[in-house]
């Protein structure tokens, strides 16, 4: 059995702010819009992985990228570019620093950002060897 597609729906609060964040903020692809029932839009992010952690291996991302343990069951990673335009990005649309821009073991630039409801998001840029 073959898997084509990963997709993450969250719920929000006020749809038009997180439509804006992952949209400007983030500067993910806006998709179809939905309209029946409420309100629904699909965003674009490149491709999709699925990231699975054990207790430690999760504590030990936090405490490389962060100093300790702070996020939850779900975290998003995304891969840009440039770390600082998109975290400066973010940041004007409406996300919360938790940590600075650090570099990896593995090489990348990483920041630790909360989006505006709340979720831990990672924002990397691969630096190579």
């Amino acid at each position: 059995m073959s898997v084509f597609e990963l997709r993450v729906a969250l719920t929000v609060e006020d749809f038009e702010a997180a439509v804006a964040f992952y949209r400007d903020g983030l500067g993910l692809d806006p998709g179809e819009l939905w309209t029946d029932n409420g309100y629904g839009q699909m965003f674009r992010a490149g491709r999709g992985t699925l990231e699975i952690f054990d207790s430690d291996y999760a504590a030990n991302v936090d405490q490389l990228e962060v100093g300790e343990r702070v996020s939850g069951q779900i975290r998003f990673a995304f891969e840009v570019p440039d770390v600082q335009a998109a975290m400066q990005r973010a940041l004007e649309y409406g996300a919360t620093l938790v940590h600075e821009p650090i570099l990896t073991p593995w090489n990348d630039l990483n920041v630790r950002l909360r989006s505006p409801e709340g979720l831990q998001i990672t924002l990397y840029e691969v630096r190579g060897e």
